[in-house]
């Protein structure tokens, strides 16, 4: 598994990282014949045609089925095979990961160890407050306040799993330096799934790949297993459980899904991978699933426009800064990733330069694995000499990063109100990043609560049914801070096994 989840990540970069519509994303990436195999090409909406059942062939007999191999997945996975249960996941694509492949920043967890280490003072309360407040306050307190009461007991089950985040950081609406990355400076996303993956390996955990979930079987009331579609050879299979938690992500790639909330973005690019269609919640509904927040989808403010590749929070949050075609900074870098992409669009043309040096450099390996070895990133000894490349006015230019460098040195406070991560852009060589907003993230989906159960229009738990990560709704709010998606997988993939099987009776 994790040869082939190497090669899902090399092969994820090159194919939907290029330039993107709502067509050429989904054929460039897979292909016709494979899009029409995974049950995509048509989906704008609708829930997918319940299979004849003289044609079902059997899957298998299970306590829990688990819909995708992401981080929420995978983390669930775990999480319910440790207490004993007997697991089965499925994935649609050819190998696991999912959005969590290309999660670049790091994990928002508060009250930690490397935090205390650094002299940090962090709280419950105080994450929870930037939380709601960054999601303009459309979040729901309950999951929220669960999600950051939990998140130093999800950072520490990582490091005993083998996946220490130590390395500290900051970003975007947060108050204090919370977020959590590797120690060498890899993106997280990465990092994790390979270790994740590594985890499902050990403790023979089953993950069909290129199986895509149809529908979820309900009988008398209850779940009772998923039909699936068999990629490889057209079988629709029946994996019978009691449980079912469905951690498929969101839509950030249905381009037709997302339009019918936000028309302007049908051809905007997007970071999120080809399979992020949105069938986990139609399922989900199909069922009698209440969904919430559906209409709010993330843009992140720095994506590189010809690959759809993301340039991290984190790199912002270690030092840089974004300036316009006119040479000119025209906001806090670290205001949350809404109000940034706002006011990027609001610069003529609409994108912008980020630029930082070598120290911001060394601390990001995504910048020379991304960017540097893509010909994506200029660089230059000097700043005169990186402006000369730079689609920017350059006496605007080197006067901007004087006066920047300037006010830091002298104290003065900066004319933008960016008080985070101040530090002088003075240690050559400088480097920059053309930048513009692009799709990123889908803060809606199914509703749960606090113990990962499916609600129904009603309110009420559909019995036997869980869900965890992107697939779900109530979260984020309005807008998701950096570093709360990797928290999400991880708190709720854990609740969602924790919540599953106790749903069984399972005890060891």
């Amino acid at each position: 598994m994790r040869q082939e989840q190497e090669q899902v990540l090399k092969g994820a970069e090159s194919h939907p990282h290029r330039p993107i519509d709502r067509r050429t994303l989904l054929a460039g990436a897979l292909g016709a014949s494979a899009l029409a195999a995974l049950g995509l090409g048509g989906l704008t909406g609708c829930a997918p045609r319940a299979a004849d059942a003289s044609e079902v062939h059997s899957g298998g007999t299970f306590d829990i089925v688990i819909v995708g191999a992401g981080g929420a997945g995978m983390t669930a996975a775990l999480g319910a095979s440790d207490a004993g249960a007997r697991v089965m996941v499925l994935e649609k694509m050819f190998v696991p990961g999912g959005n969590t492949c290309f999660a670049e920043g790091g994990m928002n967890a508060c009250c930690t160890q490397p935090q205390s280490d650094e002299g940090i003072e962090d709280s419950v309360e105080l994450f929870v407050e930037d939380t709601l407040t960054g999601g303009h306050n459309l979040g729901n307190p309950d999951l929220v306040t669960y999600m950051c009461e939990h998140s130093n007991e999800a950072l520490e089950r990582l490091a005993e799993r083998g996946m220490p985040l130590t390395k500290l950081s900051t970003s975007g609406g947060a108050s204090v330096p919370r977020i959590h990355r590797p120690e060498d400076g890899s993106a997280v996303g990465k990092y994790l799934v390979k270790h994740l993956c590594a985890r499902c390996q050990e403790q023979g955990i089953e993950i069909a790949t290129r199986t895509s979930a149809k529908e979820i079987i309900m009988e008398e009331g209850k779940v009772a297993g998923v039909r699936a579609l068999d990629d490889r050879n057209g079988h629709v299979t029946e994996y019978r459980a009691p449980v079912v938690i469905v951690a498929s992500g969101g839509f950030g790639a249905n381009h037709e899904m997302l339009a019918q909330y936000r028309p302007e973005l049908l051809n905007a690019v997007t970071t999120n991978q080809p399979g992020a269609q949105g069938e986990g919640i139609l399922i989900a509904q199909a069922v009698g699933a209440d969904v919430v927040d559906i209409e709010q989808i993330q843009v992140h403010p720095t994506v590189e426009q010809s690959t759809s590749i993301l340039l991290s929070e984190g790199i912002r949050g270690d030092g840089a800064v974004l300036v316009n075609s006119e040479g000119n900074r025209f906001t806090d870098e670290l205001l949350t990733r809404d109000v940034v992409s706002a006011a990027e669009w609001e610069q003529p043309g609409g994108w912008a330069y980020a630029v930082f040096d070598r120290k911001v450099y060394d601390e990001n390996k995504s910048i020379k694995e991304k960017f540097e070895k893509k010909g994506l990133a200029l660089s230059a000894d000097t700043l005169e000499g990186l402006a000369a490349q730079m689609e920017t006015v350059p006496e605007s230019f080197l006067a901007t990063m004087e006066a920047y460098n300037g006010a830091i040195s002298s104290g003065a406070d900066d004319p933008l109100g960016r008080w985070k991560s101040r530090y002088p852009i003075d240690e050559p060589p400088f480097y920059a990043v053309k930048v513009a907003p692009g799709i990123h993230h889908t803060m809606g989906g199914v509703r749960i609560d606090t113990e990962a159960k499916v609600l129904d229009t009603a309110g009420n738990a559909i019995p036997g049914l869980f869900a965890a990560g992107e697939v779900t709704g109530g979260i984020h709010g309005g807008n998701r801070l950096g570093g709360n998606a990797i928290c999400d997988i991880n708190v709720f993939g854990h609740r969602a096994a924790e919540s599953a099987v106790a749903y069984l009776g399972i005890s060891r």
